[in-house]
């Protein structure tokens, strides 16, 4: 394949029976639009999600699949797939198929109008959550915790659908859970947020990898730890001094 201009950048774990359809959501949604590759890492899945993703490979050009040797988190399959990645331009996906990637185009459309996207992130922001009370509840009371010790003005940071160029990724400061706090990274490191209203799915297949104790208590922690990195944030305006030399 040439050089794509895109990659989609899919993390899974254990969704086996999800990814097949959403990688044909994922063709099907950039077809025409940009060339475009597939990365999806495998965190050391326990069921048949390797042997899923060797299948769909056979016929799917676009596709890559990245495997963890070893179980390491949400945050760093996304960082290996931003690694692994091609393209200048990223979008990112959770590989459970509740985001729809018929929302992509739309981000990567603000993305390309925008004056000045090398310090941009794009994130969707879901109008109507389709997840279970607890779920939903964790994520409210952890989402208010961040909103009010980051100061991030950003709705929704958990939406996975997101648009962003590679190189502003990997420049930002990488821990376990990072992937949650990217708009209030993005802005310490000097860089705007635009946030885009998408669609939400019901999960119709597998089960969620996140209750109180990941989302909600381990989310206040990490929060707490996030207000103290965006304290520590010191940006300064640079120039090089212009020095006339003797010929």
């Amino acid at each position: 394949m040439s050089a794509p201009e895109l990659s989609v950048v899919v993390p899974v774990h254990n969704e086996a029976d999800s990814i097949g359809p959403l990688l044909n959501e994922i063709r099907q949604a950039l077809a025409g639009i940009v060339p475009f590759e597939i990365v999806v890492v495998d965190d050391k899945s326990a069921d048949d999600s390797v042997a899923r993703l060797a299948a769909c490979a056979a016929s799917m050009p676009e596709l890559r699949f990245i495997c963890h040797a070893r179980q390491a988190g949400q945050s760093t399959a996304l960082r290996t797939g931003v690694q692994f990645a091609r393209a200048p331009l990223v979008a990112t996906l959770d590989g459970d198929g509740q985001n729809d990637p018929v929302d992509i185009p739309a981000l990567l459309a603000r993305h390309r109008e925008a004056a000045d996207r090398r310090s941009l992130l794009i994130t969707g922001q879901r109008v109507q959550r389709r997840d279970g009370f607890i779920t939903r509840a964790s994520s409210r009371i952890a989402n208010a915790a961040r909103r009010f010790l980051l100061r991030d003005g950003t709705p929704d940071t958990g939406c996975g659908l997101k648009v962003f160029g590679r190189d502003l990724f990997l420049a930002l400061p990488y821990f376990d859970h990072m992937h949650r706090f990217l708009p209030a990274l993005v802005l310490r490191a000097g860089g705007r947020v635009l946030s885009v209203p998408v669609s939400h799915r019901p999960r119709t297949k597998g089960r969620s990898h996140y209750g109180i104790h990941n989302r909600l208590w381990a989310g206040i922690v990490d929060v707490l730890g996030m207000a103290w990195l965006m304290r520590r944030s010191r940006l300064a305006d640079a120039f090089e001094h212009q020095v006339k030399r003797d010929r």
